[in-house]
């Protein structure tokens, strides 16, 4: 099956993740003849990758037959699709009102600090992502964050280590 889809990724080489391309070729194929087919192929490729690489754009493009172009606005215009890898565990701080009032960017700061990455960023070993959040709606907890599905609020820089250490699965 993969040099069919060899073949029609036109070149593409699927090698490296062989089942991931078949599994997605396979998702296309059952819903070809469906309405928003982009959409819904982008959603499952993602489910699929953990996230949009220019490569598995192109192979979207080619089994749609859609420019490239389009995939890729599609792609970066919708804030729930990723073109970069995210770690197995996102930590969002809330930089909103009340939060920001009451030491979210200390917080922030320290989780930069620990994970040794900027906000928008990935660990070195894609265990955490560190992305800065609007109102989590959490304000009576202020300031708030969310790893995963996880809320963590009344935070204290000095507790993040603490935090973080239920996560990492290093240890």
């Amino acid at each position: 099956m993969l040099g069919e889809v060899v073949i029609l990724a036109k070149g593409l080489d699927v090698r490296a993740n062989e089942k991931n391309f078949i599994e997605l070729k396979e998702y296309i194929d059952s819903i070809r003849h469906s309405q928003g087919l982009l959409m819904q192929t982008l959603h499952k490729a993602q489910e699929i990758f953990g996230y949009l690489p220019i490569e598995v754009q192109k192979f979207i493009s080619t089994e749609l037959d859609i420019p490239l172009s389009e995939v890729y606005g599609v792609t970066t215009f919708y804030t729930q699709f990723s073109t970069e890898p995210k770690g197995k565990h996102k930590i969002g701080v809330c930089l909103g009102t009340a939060c920001y009032v009451k030491g979210a960017q200390q917080i922030l700061d320290k989780l930069s600090k620990e994970l040794k990455v900027e906000v928008g960023q990935t660990t070195k070993d894609n265990l955490f992502t560190l992305e800065a959040t609007r109102c989590l709606g959490c304000c009576g907890l202020a300031p708030v964050m969310m790893i995963d599905q996880d809320v963590y609020g009344k935070l204290d820089p000095k507790n993040i280590p603490e935090i973080l250490a239920k996560y990492n699965d290093r240890g």
